[in-house]
């Protein structure tokens, strides 16, 4: 296969080949190419890319930790395999990385949501609660962090405490955000989510992103709230609507995994 491409590097004909969507010749090229010079960085990088997005996400922890070791210190390499490491359900890991990706990239660490997270699942509340304020400073209008950064002070303090700690918006205007903040406030009931998320006659995607994001956080609330059965119910009910591309789909889904038990245990 090499032979015959000559001309062409083997990163080349790889990108070519997973272009016109012959995914598993690209893979087998990637890794012929790697078995030739075990050394090429950029090439595991590609080839963990292939591999991420085909949802072979043990696969692509390996060639980041060997990218990793061959390139050392990337805050890019640190964060691509925090998610990765996130979507296996490896908690602690994924938090240790993206704790690396801020030390590496000080200037996106108010941006990086995705450690608080991470953070949260990995049961580091004080911390996840410490990089929500921080991206708040970036973000100051998303009714999303303050949720996050209620979860976290509800698990290291109380959900009373959290309460009084929520951070006010008043500028998201994504439906259903707005009874999602009351919610967590205290001011709205659970049904004032859902309703406010399939009310009116929203086009069939515009209903999908709106009943995804009301079925999430209501099974976090309840989650919060200490009803784990409801919240197991919203949570399994977001799972099918979760957008593939939206990195709070894969929240759901890690979630719903975790909560029916087929994720491995982050080593301690």
């Amino acid at each position: 296969m090499l032979a015959a491409d000559a001309k062409q590097t083997v990163f080349e004909r790889t990108m070519l080949l997973w272009k016109e969507g012959q995914h598993t010749n690209a893979l087998a090229t990637a890794s012929e190419g790697l078995k030739a010079n075990p050394s090429d960085d950029r090439l595991l990088n590609l080839r963990a890319q292939m591999h991420g997005i085909l949802g072979n996400y043990a696969e692509a922890n390996e060639d980041l930790t060997a990218a990793i070791k061959l390139q050392g210190d990337s805050g890019y390499l640190f964060r691509e395999r925090a998610t990765v490491r996130f979507k296996l359900g490896l908690f602690t890991e994924s938090a240790t990385d993206f704790d690396r990706m801020n030390e590496l990239m000080p200037k996106a660490a108010p941006h990086n949501w995705q450690r608080g997270i991470a953070l949260y699942y990995a049961g580091r509340f004080r911390d996840g609660r410490e990089q929500f304020e921080l991206h708040q400073t970036v973000n100051a209008e998303d009714v999303e962090n303050a949720v996050w950064h209620f979860l976290c002070t509800a698990r290291e303090q109380s959900v009373e405490a959290a309460r009084k700690k929520l951070i006010p918006i008043s500028g998201d205007t994504r439906i259903p955000m707005k009874q999602i903040h009351e919610l967590f406030a205290g001011k709205a009931k659970p049904e004032d989510v859902m309703a406010a998320a399939t009310s009116g006659a929203p086009a069939p995607a515009q209903l999908r992103y709106q009943t995804f994001y009301a079925h999430l956080y209501l099974g976090l609330y309840f989650e919060a709230s200490g009803d784990a059965a409801r919240a197991k119910e919203e949570i399994l009910a977001a799972v099918p609507l979760a957008d593939p591309a939206d990195y709070m789909g894969t929240v759901a889904k890690v979630h719903a995994l975790r909560l029916t038990g087929r994720l491995p245990l982050s080593k301690k």
